[in-house]
């Protein structure tokens, strides 16, 4: 009776892990049907897919039209200033919001990110990634244009938020990586360092002005 008892208990051990063998087997053996799921977290589910017909609606199609006036996400512009860098279809020569310290200083810390390595950190156009590309004189680069050059001192802000957004000539777009606050904080920053270079005595206040001279 022992030994009756004792291979019973064997015989359904052994059946206990064949639904879990099954299982097993139907999750990493390939099949022409889908597989088995224990848990199908809406995988099935009734639905409509795009370019299919349906009949609830009078025009009989899936896909519908946006309501009108609807807009991409991420696409809405509520200041055109600060979304495009223009004002009334023209290069803001403003920037949108008060240039403080803190706005210098995020200016300062992606400027040094993202233009340092082609610019340098001057903005004359020297730097590290320059340097390389000029000494290999490989006669595909195209030097970097200097930030302190008259035509780009000349630029409006708006003119230089544009560039970081959608590129120019060789230089790449940015606007995928820099956010548009950053953007403006990288133009407050140039705007800084242009001043830096081009400074005359008139730019000292009058009681410095003597230990300078």
């Amino acid at each position: 009776m022992v030994r009756r008892i004792f291979w019973i208990t064997v015989l359904l051990g052994v059946i206990s892990w064949v639904p879990l063998a099954l299982l097993w087997r139907q999750q990493q053996v390939r099949h022409r049907a889908p597989r088995m799921q224990i848990m199908p977290d809406m995988d099935k589910q009734p639905k409509y897919r795009g370019q299919r017909p349906n009949a609830v609606f009078a025009d009989g199609r899936a896909d519908r039209r946006p309501p009108q006036g609807t807009v991409a996400r991420g696409a809405a512009m509520t200041d055109p200033h600060f979304s495009t860098g223009r004002v009334n279809g023209e290069w803001a020569d403003a920037l949108p919001m008060t240039a403080t310290e803190s706005l210098m200083r995020r200016g300062q810390e992606r400027f040094e990110i993202f233009c340092a390595p082609c610019h340098g950190l001057s903005g004359e156009g020297d730097g590290a990634v320059a340097k390389r590309a000029d000494k290999l004189q490989e006669g595909t680069w195209t030097p970097p244009t200097s930030l302190l050059d008259d035509v780009v001192l000349a630029r409006p802000a708006g003119h230089l938020f544009n560039t970081i957004t959608h590129g120019i000539r060789s230089m790449p777009p940015y606007g995928a990586q820099i956010p548009e606050h950053d953007r403006w904080a990288i133009v407050a920053y140039v705007r800084a360092l242009q001043r830096s270079q081009r400074t005359t005595i008139e730019d000292v206040p009058p009681d410095a002005r003597p230990s300078l001279r």
